[in-house]
Order: C-alpha cells, then structure tokens, then sequence
C-alpha cells in the first residue's frame, strides 16, 4: 500500500514543480518584454534601411540580429494597452516605425480624392456628408512591396487574422474641421458580405503628429467622460500619435456583429490627421 502511495506523491511532486517552473519561465519572458520595450521606448533609434521599396529595419537591438520575423514584428517596439473588453478595443504603442508613416503617406499624397461611403444597394462609394476626408486605397501590385507586406503580416498576426482575410489599406487625410461622424464598420447589407463576409475586425494606424483633435472615438464604450474635437463627451476617446493604431472587433466572440463598436473620427481643429485603415473579413477578400 505504501508503494503505491509513493508513486502517487512522486507524480504530484512533479506536476506541482513542472507548473512552477513553467510559471517562473512564463513571468520570465514577459519580464523581458517588458525589458525590451522599456530600453527601445528610452532610446528610439532610426531605422535603416535601402532605398526603393525595400524595408527599413531598425538597428541597435541585439536579439534582433538576423531575425527578420522579430524585425518585421517590431518585437520589443509594440506595447499593447486594452482600452475595452466589450467590445475589444486595443491600443498598440509604436505599431509603425516612423519611416513606415512617411512611405505610407507618399504614396498616397499623389492620388488623394474626396472619401467616399460604401453605397449598401451597389457596394460601390459614395460621396457623403457623414465624411469629410480624402483618401485612396493602395493598388493591389502595392501589397507585394516588401513594407506594405510588412505591415500587413504585422497586422495578421496581431489581430490573429489571415493577411488574405484583409481589404486593401486605406490611406485618409483629415484638415481643418474635417470627421467621420459615428458609424460601425461591419455590414448590414448582403451585397457587401459577397467579397468576402462580414468584416470582423479594424486596425486603424495614425501617420502623423501635432494634430488637434482627431480622436477616434468610441460613444457606446465606458461609463467616462473623454475629450472629441474639442469637446467633453461620454465614452472613451484615442488620441492620434504617429506610429500608433488602434486595433477594434466589429464582431464579438459569439460571431455577431457588435452595436457597441460604433466609432467616429473627432473634429479636427489643428494640424492634419493621416491615418491608414485595414478592415478584415470572415473569409478570403476577393
């Protein structure tokens, strides 16, 4: 009898000490993230890079020698910060290097056009007062240039969505007194779901700086008050800052579509706010 309860305390003995070595080794990893960050944040360095379409990589981070995943990724650059569970709103700090803002807004600078509305009977855009802003969309050749695969694959993998889930990146420019009033990003048309499915989730990135007002903003989120083009309002608000983006579900975990992620982009009372917008879908975007 006592063999068996030997064998018994023997097993216990080594689960309880593989968990904690497990957990040591857990906290441990994220300690180093938290290093990693800590020291890029303190002492952020230009990246280098050729000319051309080819990507810019940053340098000066020991564990990135020769890991082109962990450049690509920007590990030890991305700082995630969970704004809302319900619905799922997350703040990801230094998303874009600086150069990847500059690329993104050359290449739209030449070829922006009044922004338009999806038209829910045609699928085909509209010009509409709900928006004031201009825009374009990347051409789909443009996603084969090594930086817009970048941060497309940056995109898939913090959203946990496929890159061939993802409609073309959006490029806009807000001036003076432009906004989008609130409106959710999801369908409620069929036409649109055709290409792809209902859209699941947005990655909104901010390309500039010294912008006043321009938030994104969130009525249905929080019990608080936040700031909006220059007002107090209810609701949470993001501040836009070159490099960073907001990551937001339009879809909840029991795959309906979320009245709550309504959202708008604030007044814009000084400067420009440029910003680049990916929407995801359910399936592969035809």
């Amino acid at each position: 009898m006592a063999t068996p309860m030997r064998i018994v305390f023997g097993l216990l003995t080594f689960v309880t000490v593989g968990m904690i070595i497990g957990a040591l080794s857990q906290l441990a990893f994220i300690r180093n993230l938290e290093d990693s960050y800590g020291t890029e944040a303190s002492s952020f360095r230009r990246l280098r890079g050729l000319q051309g379409n080819h990507l810019l990589l940053p340098r000066g981070i020991p564990y990135w020698n020769n890991d082109k995943e962990a450049q690509i990724l920007r590990l030890g650059c991305v700082k995630p910060e969970v704004l809302s569970w319900y619905p799922r709103i997350i703040l990801l700090h230094n998303f874009l290097s600086m150069e990847e803002c500059d690329y993104l807004r050359a290449l739209a600078l030449p070829r922006l056009e009044v922004s338009t509305v999806v038209d829910t009977k045609t699928g085909k855009g509209i010009k509409s007062e709900v928006r004031t802003s201009s825009g374009m969309f990347l051409h789909p050749e443009e996603r084969k240039y090594p930086m817009v695969q970048a941060i497309e694959k940056r995109i898939s993998v913090y959203s946990q969505v496929p890159v061939e889930h993802g409609e073309l990146i959006q490029v806009l420019r807000y001036e003076k007194n432009q906004f989008y009033k609130p409106h959710h990003d999801y369908f409620s048309d069929t036409f649109n779901l055709k290409r792809g499915g209902q859209r699941v989730a947005t990655m909104l990135m901010y390309l500039s700086d010294n912008v006043e007002g321009g938030e994104t903003y969130f009525p249905l989120v929080g019990s608080g008050d936040c700031s909006c083009g220059g007002k107090t309002v209810k609701g949470i608000s993001v501040k836009p800052i070159k490099g960073n983006a907001v990551l937001f579900w339009s879809m909840g975990l029991d795959g309906q579509s979320d009245p709550n992620s309504v959202h708008g982009g604030c007044e814009v009372l000084s400067g420009e706010k440029w910003s680049a917008t990916k929407w995801m879908r359910q399936n592969a975007h035809q």
